[in-house]
């Protein structure tokens, strides 16, 4: 299993969830995700497409203003 770490901060909805679609190709089942952006939306986004991509969302943790999505593919 491995863990890749992806930087969207400073983008806007709904920038940080086409990064993470562009990854799908690179990433293989049981691999982990770490997305990090300070969007205001983009916990909510990680969420949603979490539910609809049918992936595990493990964790968002705060640092600053900012967030990290955990995402299991």
């Amino acid at each position: 299993m491995a863990t890749t770490k992806l930087d969207a901060l400073g983008l806007r909805c709904p920038q940080p969830i086409l990064k993470i679609a562009a990854k799908l190709p690179d990433i293989q089942p049981g691999d982990v995700l770490e997305v990090s952006g300070d969007c205001p939306t983009f916990e909510a986004d990680v969420r949603k497409w979490c539910q609809r991509m049918r992936k595990t969302l493990l964790a968002v943790n705060q640092e600053g203003t900012a967030k990290t999505a955990v995402i299991q593919f």
